[in-house]
């Protein structure tokens, strides 16, 4: 391989900080230009240095249009005020229409500005931020409340701003805003009472609520807005994943991508690996998405080997075989680039993804969605929620999902049911328990891709079809993944809380497969073999955490303190002879799939792994000031552990700490510049021994980082630019010789450029983009021809492009349009280099039509039908990408 030149990183660095600099001050300019342009409301007053919203008898007047809202800002403070999480969002029927209430502490200070256009109202409250005691966001709705008015509408827009629009229905909506010990409430006035001689109060019944006791007409009964579930576009301000809090993105010194449930929706993902397309750094790995071998990401250049990377609300998915992850109990994906160690322990240095469940709503939520497409793919969805007593502290939530389908590739077949239960209980004001259960069982054709040669290299006897089955059609595997566990949430005060959560999970699974042993100089025969593996794996977590904030003049500190306790109990047998356990050679270009009965009847290879954890972690985020914010972070862990084979016995014992450093400064408002410093810890495990018959030593990862991360169009609009290094030590990667064993290399270096952008850029108009740019190299190896190789699968340029837009008035209201760019650059298709994966861009469409509750999609994937391989485990395995693929969905929510 040809040596690096230091030369170019010190180009891509000085460019970084040119970029940088651009960004900071075009958004400066645009910050001063918004500020001298627009007229904010603020009903606050001063007192004793402090703010607080005017009660309604000390306004002169009630604010019943938009010109009134339109006041005087009041002189900015020294002091910085915090974000006001607003937890609750309420309607109450009024004699004059309903009353919206934001649901926030007495005396919080916030201010108003107006945006009205046309027939919509619409204010933009500062200094909050809508949240659920689950910690996610979402949009709130009602449709059609009162005489005149179309829609009420709540949602974050940015970190610290909460949308309230009010549309009307044939002119501008009359609203009166004032404030009381329940929040801040906009008091909407019926178009039919605005225009009506004054009569006997009546409630206006909102149309889609659903209510267990009807309101009084005295207006005294609340009702809550209708919590459809969706989140709101493209980009979501807040992620917990690397604080395990609800500190906004925009405050955390490492780069974070949020793929929303809006995205899986219209781009009609049923494969979590589709979907990290949208991603800038992370790629599928080894595994093709047809293969039985799993889901598998590579992170930074780094392929998470053992599916250590990926978590489920925080969980790590400890598993010994990657499994697929099934979509239909997702409301959104979460990536972490750079080492997670400091929360979550055992982790690649690379990155983590961290799958964040569909939770119990409070008011009655029904959806079915239906889809089908060529390959015979048919994939109907189930998802219910709502409260189960009248006063609505039990609430449940129901996915569930079948998939029966075939595919591209002759005899692969798939056959996938799926269901997650859970339900939550609020035990008094202060405690919510959850407990939620999955459960998903896969059957699947077994299919380990092609060979490199007659697909990616050259056969003089012609080209293989992409749709080539070369393994065996009578292996089919079968797995069983059980999952359960609960959440316990107690609040103490405004300031500090405490949560204890437990996860298991249960795995069985039955797997024959067969493996392509290489091919003849012949160029046409296919040399095989066959294995059988049945295993069992039990995981069991336990998490504590504790969470403060405490303020001292201008410092405020966000802590958080956790312990994890983990046990793993994982047994393993192979029925696998290498002098007997092969099937017939079969032709590459007309295969006869017939072969004598097999029997699996001596086990070769059995394995057992016992594994204890306890990790003990801490985090504190001081902000000092509304600029400056400083990271710091640490994690200490023990694992012991106990490991037998064929022959084979070890204990294990490893420690480590890993700590995290991280800064962020914000010279305005919409940017934030960052730097940080963290390391990785991955124990070693099962076979994974030197000949001494000595255990491994632990895999660890450093990483440094730096970044600047900006909002446009009043933070509908966001972006991330990060650069950084990131180096690992003692790899395992699979044994070349030994079949089903490991063994440990030297070190990989990464390095590289990433950017991602996410948002609405006008309304209807959403966007989710990427590009990446990564060095990657094997800098010592004890084998001299891999030193200076590149790793397999990880491209050097990849970049996406996904936007869709929807018609938001006319006769074509609600009808959308979506197209997608995805390139993917040229790859090492082994860890020899002695093959390269070609690059190739895809072309995916989309077009849907929405009305009330009916939603029709039509989605085309490999629109031009372009042949291209998505990974490599080798030269034996290479996986082709699908051809062109149609998807037609019909969904009904009510």
């Amino acid at each position: 391989m040809k040596s690096r030149q230091s030369n170019m990183y010190l180009w891509l660095a000085a460019n970084l900080v040119g970029i940088i600099s651009t960004l900071v001050t075009q958004v400066a300019w645009a910050e001063v230009k918004f500020e001298n342009n627009t007229q904010k409301a603020s009903l606050l007053k001063q007192e004793g240095g402090n703010q607080k919203i005017r009660q309604p008898s000390e306004l002169k007047i009630p604010i019943t249009s938009t010109e009134h809202l339109l006041v005087q800002s009041p002189t900015p403070q020294t002091t910085p005020a915090p974000i006001i999480q607003i937890r609750g969002v309420k309607a109450n029927p009024t004699s004059k229409g309903v009353e919206v209430i934001l649901e926030t502490p007495v005396g919080t200070r916030l201010q108003v500005t107006n945006r009205s256009t046309g027939n919509n109202f619409i204010v933009d409250v500062s200094g909050g931020q809508l949240r659920l005691a689950s910690g996610n966001a979402f949009t709130f709705r009602s449709e059609k409340p009162v005489d005149g008015i179309t829609e009420i509408r709540v949602t974050n827009i940015d970190a610290n701003t909460v949308r309230v629009t009010v549309v009307g229905e044939k002119a501008l909506p009359t609203v009166e805003l004032y404030d009381d010990d329940a929040g801040l409430v906009f008091g909407v006035v019926s178009q039919a009472t605005a225009t009506q001689p004054p009569q006997t109060p009546q409630a206006s019944q909102p149309q889609n609520q659903t209510q267990s006791n009807q309101p009084s007409t005295s207006g005294d009964e609340p009702i809550e807005l209708v919590v459809t579930g969706e989140q709101d576009g493209y980009r979501l301000p807040n992620a917990s994943t690397a604080t395990k809090t609800d500190i906004p993105i925009r405050d955390i010194p490492a780069s974070i991508q949020v793929i929303p449930q809006q995205v899986l929706k219209d781009q009609q993902i049923t494969q979590v690996r589709e979907a990290v397309q949208n991603v800038s750094g992370v790629t599928p790995g080894a595994s093709g998405s047809q293969s039985t071998v799993g889901e598998s990401y590579i992170f930074r250049g780094f392929e998470d080997s053992g599916s250590t990377s990926v978590f489920v609300n925080g969980f790590k998915q400890e598993e010994r075989y990657r499994r697929s992850l099934e979509v239909a109990n997702i409301e959104q994906i979460e990536i972490l680039k750079g080492p997670a160690s400091v929360l979550y322990g055992q982790g690649e240095p690379g990155g983590i993804l961290n799958i964040v469940t569909k939770q119990p709503l409070s008011t009655p939520y029904y959806a079915v969605e239906g889809t089908i497409g060529n390959f015979d793919f048919y994939r109907p969805t189930l998802d219910l929620s709502g409260p189960l007593n009248p006063d609505k502290t039990i609430r449940y939530r129901l996915n569930a999902a079948y998939q029966n389908s075939g595919s591209f590739v002759d005899f692969v077949k798939t056959q996938q049911a799926f269901v997650a239960p859970i339900i939550s209980f609020d035990l008094g004001k202060n405690t919510n328990l959850t407990l939620e259960g999955e459960y998903l069982n896969t059957s699947k054709g077994e299919y380990l891709g092609i060979p490199a040669v007659g697909s990616v290299l050259p056969n003089p006897l012609g080209q293989v079809p992409r749709s080539r089955f070369l393994d065996d059609p009578n292996f089919q595997f079968n797995r069983d993944f059980t999952t359960f566990g609960y959440r316990l949430q107690h609040k103490f005060s405004d300031n500090w809380s405490i949560r204890n959560a437990f996860r298991a999970e249960l795995e069985n699974f039955d797997e024959p497969f067969s493996f392509l042993l290489g091919l003849q100089a012949d160029n046409r025969t296919v040399d095989r073999g066959y294995a059988l593996t049945k295993a069992n794996n039990e995981n069991f977590f336990l998490q504590t955490d504790a969470v403060g904030k405490i303020q001292t003049g201008t410092v405020k500190q966000d802590l958080l303190f956790g312990l994890e306790l983990g046990r793993t109990n994982y047994r393993r047998d192979i029925f696998y002879d290498p002098t007997i356990t092969v099937l017939p050679s079969i032709n590459l270009f007309n295969p006869n799939y017939d072969r004598d009965p097999i029997r699996f009847d001596r086990i070769t290879f059995k394995e057992r792994v016992y594994q204890n954890l306890v990790g003990v972690y801490g985090q504190d985020l001081i902000s000092i000031g509304d600029q400056l914010k400083i990271l710091l972070g640490g994690r200490f862990d023990f694992v012991e552990g106990f490991s037998e084979g064929t022959g084979l016995s070890t204990d294990q014992q490893d420690t480590a700490f890993s700590p995290r450093v991280g800064i962020v400064y914000q010279p305005i408002v919409p940017v934030s510049l960052y730097a940080s410093w963290s390391r990785s810890f991955q124990p070693s495990s099962a076979n994974n021994v030197n000949t001494d018959n000595k255990p491994f030593e632990p895999t660890k990862g450093e990483s440094f980082e730096v970044g600047v991360k900006t909002e446009w169009l009043d933070g509908k609009l966001s972006a991330t630019l990060a650069a950084y290094q990131i180096t690992k030590q003692n790899i395992v990667v699979p044994d070349p010789v030994i079949p089903f064993r490991s063994i440990q290399v030297g070190e990989q270096r990464s390095r590289g450029i990433e950017l991602d952008v996410a948002g609405e850029i006008l309304p209807g108009w959403k966007i989710i983009a990427s590009y990446a740019y990564i060095d990657p190299e094997i800098t010592e190896d004890p084998r001299p021809e891999y030193k200076g190789n590149e790793p397999s699968n990880v491209a050097r340029n990849s970049a996406s492009l996904w936007t869709t837009y929807e018609i938001q008035t006319g006769n074509l209201k609600g009808l959308g349009f979506g197209g997608g760019l995805f390139f993917v650059g040229d790859r090492q298709g082994d860890l020899e280099n002695t093959f390269t994966l070609p690059s190739y861009v895809r072309t995916d469409a989309a077009i849907y039509y929405r009305r009330d509750n009916w939603r029709v999609g039509l989605n085309i994937k490999n629109l031009f039908d372009v042949y291209y391989f998505e990974s490599s485990s080798g030269t034996t395995g290479v996986f082709p990408g699908a051809p062109f693929t149609v998807l037609g969905t019909i969904s009904w929510q009510f």
